[in-house]
């Protein structure tokens, strides 16, 4: 799988519920912005890994649909043995269980921003995942944390901000 409308064709041909579709293109708004700024950044990332890894972190939740609308965490490696079963490569598959798991788990920068993303969509910071994402960046970027924070920190705001209008998007579908 190499592209976005790819991963998009998956979820169709598992019969993925609408709201898990619209779900995963409102998570694709907050990722594409943040994919935009880091590049701005000149930040060493793989975006077409994020874009795929957002529509698909989520998979699981055809089988446990319980968890679309309430909580659970049955989903994540459920996510993965699709994927993995479909001969979805392993780093790819993964994202099922980074993105709800990023604190338990070494990842990379791209499993990092699908996490972020899964949260700014709607609005919602998380600073210690903002942080590692953070200390990552300047990291790579071979920077102290204090040079990209107030950068990052204001993309981070930015697209938080409108999570009210993408959480109303998804409630109208």
């Amino acid at each position: 799988m190499k592209t976005r409308e790819e991963a998009f064709q998956l979820l169709d041909h598992l019969n993925a519920p609408q709201h898990l579709i619209n779900h995963v293109a409102l998570v694709g708004e907050a990722a594409d912005l943040l994919i935009e700024k880091f590049m701005e950044m000149k930040v060493n990332l793989d975006p077409d890994f994020v874009r795929i890894g957002v529509v698909i972190h989520d998979i699981g939740k055809i089988t446990h649909t319980n968890e679309m609308y309430g909580p659970g965490s049955q989903h994540e490696p459920e996510g993965e043995r699709i994927l993995l079963s479909r001969g979805f490569a392993p780093a790819i598959a993964r994202c099922c269980l980074s993105h709800a798991r990023w604190s338990d788990m070494e990842w990379t920068i791209e499993e990092l921003t699908i996490a972020l993303s899964d949260k700014l969509w709607k609005g919602k910071r998380v600073e210690e995942l903002e942080l590692q994402l953070i200390d990552r960046i300047s990291h790579t970027l071979g920077a102290d944390r204090w040079d990209v924070f107030p950068e990052l920190d204001l993309c981070f705001e930015a697209i938080a901000s409108e999570g009210h209008n993408r959480l109303e998007r998804s409630a109208a579908n």
